[in-house]
């Protein structure tokens, strides 16, 4: 069976604030999608990677893979308005009848190795796996008036990292069942909404950060420093 890798990489970044998706901005020299795509092209138990972009910025994103020569890139392909849609044309994009697919944000360059083998291991066992990290904060549920309904326990609740994984029947039954729902913008959320599987935690990791505003990038040049040393 294959292990797909899916780049969601076609968000317009508005809460980034640059003149271009955050995507393409650099970090130490090389945009966050190269930095993302990287992580998959080392690992040796991916064998496909497919990027799905902003199509206006797809001519762009079609150089910057011509000049690194990726050798597992197998697609780039338009995204839609919303990830939910981005999402569903990249499982679409997978003519294999079953398969291992990792959904990845591409604002998360710094995914380890160890996170992925852990996911597919969880994988063999597990229709849906997703990494995830304690909560360090106090969480609150607030009514409609900003007035505190509920303090959730935080020793239950997890911070959700990507890639959320899956086999392929089975994410592709969650988007078949929630085609007319708009407000959904997880993947698990998907399957657990329908009942179709268990979904499994695996442990996140504190660095594997999503970018999404401009002070991250400050954050993610300590990261690749430290990591470079």
């Amino acid at each position: 069976m294959k292990n797909y890798a899916i780049i969601l990489a076609s968000g317009n970044g508005k809460r980034f604030g640059a003149n271009i998706p955050k995507q393409f901005v650099q970090i130490a020299g090389k945009t966050i999608l190269e930095h993302t795509i990287e992580v998959f092209e080392k690992s040796a138990q991916i064998n496909e990677i497919i990027i799905v972009i902003t199509p206006e910025y797809k001519t762009t994103a079609a150089k910057i893979l011509a000049k690194n020569n990726y050798i597992k890139v197998s697609k780039l392909i338009d995204g839609g308005k919303i990830r939910k849609e981005s999402s569903l044309i990249g499982i679409n994009s997978i003519t294999d009848k079953e398969a291992n697919v990792l959904i990845h944000d591409c604002a998360r360059p710094f995914l380890t190795q160890k996170i992925i083998s852990d996911c597919l291991e969880a994988l063999e066992k597990y229709n849906a796996v997703v990494p995830a990290i304690p909560t360090s904060d106090t969480i609150y549920e607030i009514e409609e008036n900003n007035i505190i309904n509920n303090v959730p326990n935080r020793e239950i609740l997890r911070n959700a990292q990507t890639p959320q994984c899956f086999k392929l029947s089975v994410i592709k039954k969650a988007h078949e069942l929630s085609k007319n729902d708009t407000n959904f913008t997880d993947d698990c959320a998907l399957v657990v909404k329908h009942n179709l599987a268990k979904v499994f935690v695996v442990n996140g990791d504190t660095k594997n950060i999503k970018i999404t505003y401009p002070n991250d990038i400050i954050i993610a040049e300590i990261i690749l420093k430290n990591k470079n040393k």
